[in-house]
């Protein structure tokens, strides 16, 4: 798969029409890939909860576009903001509670470590940004 220009756009155009404003895509190789990987298309207005990865650190790279990843304490405080713009990007410390604010239409590689296991309960802040 090439992951240029063409590919973005189609990305964006499937979260327009998506009612959560994103699309993501599985970049794995195989069903046996235990790694995560993915495009994730990003509108302005998307929801993304205040989350954490406890068992992974994450890589989020945006390739096109520009958000701002705002990182937050165990209370939902906010703690430090990164504004990314295409070609920038963050590490995230295993188990910090994170979350995106999309500024413009926006393409992230996102990486984590291990097997994809959805977020528990304690896992999410309800928190509007």
């Amino acid at each position: 798969m090439k992951l240029d220009t063409a590919l973005y756009a189609r990305l964006l155009r499937e979260a327009a029409d998506n009612p959560r404003l994103r699309q993501a895509t599985d970049l794995r190789t195989s069903p046996a890939d235990q790694s995560q990987r993915m495009l994730n298309a990003l509108l302005p207005g998307t929801a993304v909860p205040v989350h954490r990865h406890p068992h992974s650190a994450e890589t989020a790279v945006v390739l096109s576009g520009c958000l701002d990843e705002i990182y937050f304490d165990d209370k939902g405080r906010e703690t430090a903001r990164f504004t990314l713009r295409a070609g920038e990007g963050l590490q995230i410390p295993l188990g910090q509670f994170h979350a995106v604010e999309v500024k413009e239409p926006t393409i992230l590689f996102e990486s984590k470590d291990g097997a994809y296991a959805p977020a528990a309960p304690e896992d999410i802040i309800e928190k509007q940004l």
